[in-house]
């Protein structure tokens, strides 16, 4: 049979009409990418690609109704109306196969987005117009400076259409950007790091970040060993984010509520209501809005599997703005329909966003401005390889790379000991003595798979570098 193209709507439409299910939801997602690569100072490749992933997920009721239904998901790229069919069967089949679902529910009812005729949005080149110039501005002062310049810069933009049995018709553009630079001196001996995300490029100031990775390269001229132990220590928002992400994919109600996290409550339940901010004399809140500017995302739950946090009963459930923790006090844990239900809880699903604040609205301090202020402790750069160790205290490890700097007197003295650390977000929430700005930021460890992140800097008394790492 020939292949027959057709709209991301017309796959929606006819997977629908295909199906034998007692319930189907249709996800199609069109996406186009840009990016650029380069390494030595020079530019190395750039290209555009393009792609098209069609999900079929379908409902079989049995016996008794959707309380005791089963899903299949099924998932393919390069499906057209002439092999949707088969997609559809293999989904039906899955459902068939599986047993009743744990997050069984009747479907979302059906409403539609105004704009679900448009076709999908694009992204190409072109995002690049204003910023590779002065990406060739910064590669040329590192060369004139004797460093070397490495990176990539990614675009993307995916079109999302959602439609089910029950009426729901949903469209979502997404763009979602980055650019990550590391420096290294000639010799390659010292290296640093930063990240920067994007929606479109238009906000991306490569030269100024060329600048702060060059001023970091001449911090690392002095080598100052230290011996593991608890150090005063300022964790830029990108590490803030790594620790915070994790924590936020941690948070599930239903772990909580099966005394499975650290969220659970002692005797059985959750936590929620109880503070996490201990003696801290920062209140921070930990909050997801899909509308927030320069965050947005998806304003509706779209789920391609079933965990404890997300649903895919639930495809297409408007989100809203969400308190996760409020002035230090756990609010809310993300929840699917089902698992709030079962635990009498608010109805609070998973948001693809996450802002914490010393306090709502609140200005504060730059990084620099903390650093000023700081007679003796250490800057983090980054954190990598981060892992869990200890479920019910959320204790993580992992290691710094690419700088960790000495802070006397309120100036940068040199460069230390790379460091093995051993810390759980949720401790630190209750041990922040100072908290910044909230601003954008990418996240070095999860930034790739979660994009859309505002922390401010905080300041930790007693952050554990639990012991010295050769890591560079």
């Amino acid at each position: 049979m020939t292949s027959q193209q057709a709209t991301p709507q017309q796959l929606v439409e006819k997977a629908l009409e295909l199906s034998r299910a007692d319930g189907a939801v249709v996800l199609v997602d069109a996406g186009t990418d840009a990016n650029l690569r380069w390494a030595n100072n020079t530019l190395t490749t750039n290209g555009v690609s393009a792609g098209q992933q069609v999900t079929v997920i379908s409902m079989k009721n049995g016996a008794t109704g959707a309380a005791s239904a089963a899903s299949g998901v099924v998932g393919r790229s390069g499906v057209d109306l002439s092999t949707l069919e088969d997609l559809v069967r293999a989904s039906e089949k899955a459902a068939e196969e599986s047993g009743p679902a744990e997050d069984a529910n009747e479907l979302i009812p059906g409403r539609a987005s105004a704009d679900w005729d448009q076709a999908p949005a694009q992204t190409d080149v072109s995002v690049f117009a204003s910023f590779a110039p002065a990406l060739g501005e910064t590669l040329a002062a590192a060369r004139a400076e004797g460093n070397l310049l490495f990176g990539y810069a990614e675009h993307s933009l995916t079109t999302q259409y959602l439609g089910s049995s029950t009426g729901l018709r949903l469209r979502h553009a997404q763009p979602t950007g980055s650019v990550q630079l590391n420096a290294k001196s000639g010799d390659r001996s010292r290296s640093a790091w930063t990240g920067v995300p994007t929606a479109d490029f238009s906000d991306v100031d490569v030269v100024a970040a060329g600048q702060d990775l060059a001023r970091r390269l001449e911090w690392a001229k002095r080598r100052i060993d230290l011996p593991a132990g608890r150090y005063e220590t300022l964790l830029p928002p990108s590490s803030v984010a790594d620790l915070m992400i994790y924590a936020y994919w941690s948070a599930a109600l239903r772990d909580a509520v099966d005394g499975r996290s650290v969220f659970s409550k002692s005797g059985g339940g959750s936590r929620i209501g109880e503070s996490l901010a201990g003696a801290s004399p920062v209140k921070a809140t930990l909050r997801s809005d899909p509308s927030a500017p320069g965050l947005e995302c998806a304003p509706y739950v779209d789920a391609y599997s079933s965990s404890a946090e997300t649903s895919v009963f639930d495809n297409g459930l408007a989100l809203a703005p969400t308190e996760w923790v409020k002035d230090g006090v756990l609010a809310a844990l993300p929840a699917t329909r089902r698992t709030a239900a079962a635990a009498d809880a608010p109805l609070t699903p998973f948001v693809d966003n996450l802002i914490l604040e010393a306090a709502p609205g609140a200005t504060g301090p730059s990084l620099a401005e903390m650093t000023a202020a700081t007679g003796d402790g250490l800057l983090l750069t980054s954190l990598w390889y981060i892992r869990e160790v200890d479920p019910q205290t959320l204790l993580l490890t992992g290691l710094t790379r690419d700088g960790v700097y000495k802070v006397e007197g309120g100036e940068v003295v040199g460069e230390v000991t790379n460091f093995r650390f051993n810390e759980s977000p949720v401790s630190l929430l209750s041990r922040i003595a100072e908290a910044g700005r909230t601003e954008r930021t990418f996240s070095r460890e999860w930034g790739d798979y979660f994009n859309r992140a505002a922390m401010p800097a905080l300041r930790i008394p007693d952050f554990n570098m639990s012991s010295v790492s050769p890591a560079s």
